[in-house]
């Protein structure tokens, strides 16, 4: 009994004397942690100012920010390993890792996929930050370019996370991509209208519109003869923002408006004649009685005609 005791008791020792050991090591892995956490957020800062003076835009400062805070993680990270457990080569921590993200890359295979997709929009830059895109059924302002998903904030106030991998494998419409944007106005006028009077006060009325650039000359354009009028199509270019786009749309409306009215040049909308006729009359379905009916109006004809002859 007092045999196995002093096992017990030597193997107790023997425990503490390694953890007294290793505590330093472990002290200073700790150490390098913290360090790492105030190491990450200075190299984030240099990071983001270097980015201002050599870099233009916003998406590839934010890939420069974000590579040299997780780089800097990672090497704290495997310092402090190295000096926790002296026996543990880098060799060996790199095979490790090697295996282990293997391991992780299919079982976090959309998180990488988007992850990656997210660093090629940072680099080949299709859309930056503040641009009005469409993707998909989605349309808004990109708010931020993240690593897993692109934010959008809609014309409604409301925020959209679309996965960078979508964005990347679809077609983007960026409506802010150049500094002017075109709009198509659809108008009609009436049958009576004299047409190049028309176009003519067409011209003059959006060429006033408040918002309408003068660098480009709007076009009123003749496109076909409609149920119940002669269309035309008024293009005309506003700056791209769709803030802009709408103001400017509601006052070209309102403008073509009362412009027409003060020339008396109508503009016509859809009209539709309705025939009622007697079902009771007219019934297709019932092509026998009416064989029938045909049939008795004969025989009644041949009937008097024999009756007068034989009178």
């Amino acid at each position: 009994m007092s045999q196995t005791i002093d096992t017990v008791v030597n193997s107790l020792q023997d425990l503490l004397g390694n953890a007294i050991k290793v505590l330093p090591d472990l002290i200073a892995a700790l150490v390098i942690i913290m360090l790492t956490r105030y190491a990450a957020q200075f190299t984030r800062r240099i990071a983001d100012k270097i980015g201002k003076q050599t870099l233009g835009s916003k998406s590839l400062r934010l890939l420069l920010c974000k590579t040299a805070y997780i780089t800097t993680w990672i090497v704290g990270v495997v310092l402090a390993c190295v000096v926790a457990f002296p026996g543990l080569r880098l060799g060996d921590i790199i095979a490790t890792l090697g295996l282990g993200s293997v391991a992780v890359g299919f079982a976090f295979q959309d998180i990488f996929k988007n992850f990656l997709s997210g660093i090629l929009i940072l680099i080949q830059q299709p859309f930056q930050i503040d641009d009005q895109i469409v993707v998909g059924d989605y349309e808004g302002t990109v708010d931020k370019i993240d690593i897993r998903a692109t934010k959008l904030r809609t014309y409604d106030g409301e925020r959209i996370l679309i996965p960078n991998s979508e964005v990347f494998t679809s077609a983007v419409r960026v409506r802010t991509a150049f500094d002017q944007r075109r709009t198509d106005l659809a108008v009609g006028v009436d049958y009576n209208a004299s047409l190049p009077e028309a176009k003519h006060i067409l011209q003059k009325t959006i060429e006033g519109v408040e918002g309408v650039l003068e660098n480009k000359a709007p076009e009123i354009d003749l496109v076909g003869f409609g149920d119940s009028s002669i269309d035309f199509i008024v293009r005309y270019w506003t700056h791209p923002r769709q803030p802009q786009v709408r103001q400017v749309q509601s006052r070209a409306i309102m403008a073509i408006k009362e412009a027409l009215d003060a020339a008396n040049i109508g503009i016509p909308y859809p009209i539709r004649t309705l025939y009622f006729y007697n079902q009771d009359k007219y019934n297709d379905f019932m092509p026998d009685n009416t064989n029938k009916n045909a049939s008795s109006k004969s025989s009644d004809r041949s009937y008097t005609s024999s009756t007068k002859s034989s009178s």
